[in-house]
């Protein structure tokens, strides 16, 4: 996928953590973000009012930065009968679903165009869906997918994905199962992971994703 100024099609992501306004704005414009997908289910944040759907929309807005939400489709706490089983969200029913399939085919429309950032809360893209389930749909061969953090550099899908092999003990290759094989393996250990914590009483200074 190449964009119309034949730059190659890039998806960025972001979480907004505990940044202030202008902080998270500058690292939006360090890298050249032009569209802001918010991928929260729930828009907002009982200790960032900043980052509450009307007021970012404002901010942003004030700095020619478009803003599109897509928690209903690309968000962690889908609604029905794929959200949970045996009371854990499983990210690989979520991915089946047509709205989560709908939500991808919207990013990559826009990614031609622009250079959209899917916005979250966690502060690491290997603590948030954003990387555990929606990139990971979203990369291939011809969509570049890169994750801002939190000192405004840039980390590849690939550097992401030795990260969490390593986080597992994954990391080496072995005689009975092929690194992709291992790669699901963690992505699928990170997720339940990450599942048990939605589901628990919120504590999190993050209480909505």
């Amino acid at each position: 996928m190449t964009r119309p100024d034949g730059d190659k099609s890039c998806v960025l992501t972001i979480g907004h953590s505990n940044h202030d306004i202008d902080t998270f704005i500058s690292l939006l414009e360090r890298n050249r973000v032009t569209l802001v997908v918010d991928v929260r289910s729930a828009p907002y944040s009982r200790f960032n009012p900043q980052f509450n759907r009307e007021a970012l929309q404002k901010a942003l807005a004030d700095q020619r930065i478009q803003y599109l939400f897509l928690g209903a489709e690309l968000g962690a706490r889908q609604s029905g009968g794929d959200r949970a089983v045996d009371g854990s969200t499983k990210y690989k029913l979520i991915a089946k679903t047509p709205a989560f399939r709908e939500g991808l085919a919207q990013v990559k429309e826009v990614a031609c165009l622009q250079r959209p950032a899917l916005l979250c809360a966690e502060k690491d893209p290997l603590d948030c869906h954003r990387a555990i389930l929606v990139s990971r749909h979203l990369h291939d061969d011809e969509l570049e997918v890169k994750h801002i953090l939190e000192d405004g550099s840039l980390q590849s899908t690939e550097e992401l994905e030795e990260r969490l092999l390593r986080k597992f003990d994954l990391d080496q290759p072995d005689l009975f199962s092929s690194r992709e094989e291992r790669l699901d393996q963690a992505y699928e250990k990170q997720g339940n992971r990450m599942a048990i914590v939605e589901n628990e009483p919120r504590r999190s200074t993050f209480p909505f994703d």
